[in-house]
């Protein structure tokens, strides 16, 4: 359904774009097959009307025009939908060379590769060579989860996925129905940003924790997309950055290195182990869990339930 949907949208735009004048909704029924096979008249216009709106969605200009007699014609001027040259200079073309290296060792190597060679058709000064090393550093984006290349495409498309999800605390996976907003990487972890139906409200979600695959919905969103999606303040808050209380731990001698640089103290108790009094936020306890029998919480107690209740979760498998 989705190819043959593509399909009629591509005959409707080039019937709208090789025109030189308005088409009425009779001449572009008899000219686009899939029209012909709408059931009735009222099929036709709400396919028709579907189509006009999404292609509209999709950056297509088309005009409304009525004639002398009254008919509705509709056409999409070459001028009007024509992007204007594209011009690069030195800077502007080794920072997109730069944002393709970075996707070479994704599964979006191939787009990267396919842009900066069209880019190249429409200008792209012969003198920059978009993959040259311009330092002893080589940029790269891991991407190892399978449910990014689906998430990315929804949110392109503005489309609701379907997944399940494991929270740090829970045992089990649970479905999420969301509509996808963006996907940003941070501290080597990929994070989606969307709006939860079932919560109604806004979530972000760990793509190493979407387990299974990642279904389309075919419905349309339901809540608007913000214009500013920040996934890595929400991430940020959510992992204690934005901390506002202490805690106290104890640390095993020789370990938990990104705790010992967060400490605001630090006091050694002897027998292989320190004291350390660490900002405390929301997420704290999960970051606790990753370092195992190395970390005791001492207090606040609810931050210590909080990592026994995750530690009990993992144990459960």
């Amino acid at each position: 359904m989705a190819i043959a949907k593509a399909e009629r949208l591509m005959n409707l735009a080039l019937c709208l774009l090789g025109t030189r004048r308005p088409l009425s909704k009779r001449e572009l029924r008899e000219s686009v097959e899939a029209y012909l096979e709408a059931g009735s008249d009222d099929s036709f216009n709400r396919m028709f009307e579907r189509d006009k709106d999404d292609l509209r969605e999709l950056g297509l200009v088309i005009e409304t025009v009525e004639s002398l007699d009254g008919e509705i014609g509709y056409l999409a001027r070459r001028d009007s939908n024509r992007l204007p040259p594209i011009t690069l200079d030195a800077e502007e073309a080794a920072a997109l060379g730069l944002a393709a290296k970075v996707w070479q060792q994704a599964r979006l190597a191939g787009a990267a590769s396919g842009a900066l060679q069209k880019l190249r058709a429409a200008g792209l000064p012969e003198d920059v060579d978009p993959y040259e090393a311009h330092s002893a550093l080589e940029p790269r984006i891991p991407v190892h989860e399978a449910a990014f290349e689906p998430l990315m495409l929804a949110c392109r498309d503005r489309r609701p996925v379907l997944f399940d999800y494991r929270k740090a605390n829970a045992a089990q996976p649970e479905p999420r129905l969301v509509e996808p907003w963006a996907l940003e990487c941070w501290r080597g972890h990929w994070y989606l940003a969307g709006f939860d139906r079932d919560r109604g409200a806004e979530r972000v979600f760990r793509l190493s924790r979407i387990t299974g695959k990642v279904r389309s919905r075919g419905s349309r969103f339901t809540a608007p997309v913000p214009d500013v999606v920040t996934v890595r303040e929400t991430v940020a808050s959510w992992a204690g950055e934005t901390a506002d209380r202490s805690a106290l731990i104890r640390l095993r001698t020789g370990a938990g290195y990104p705790l010992r640089a967060k400490a605001t103290g630090v006091r050694e108790l002897g027998d292989g182990w320190d004291e350390l009094e660490i900002p405390y936020g929301h997420g704290l306890d999960a970051w606790l869990v990753e370092f195992g029998p190395d970390v005791v919480v001492l207090e606040p107690a609810e931050l210590r339930a909080d990592v026994l209740d995750r530690l009990r979760a993992v144990a459960k498998g």
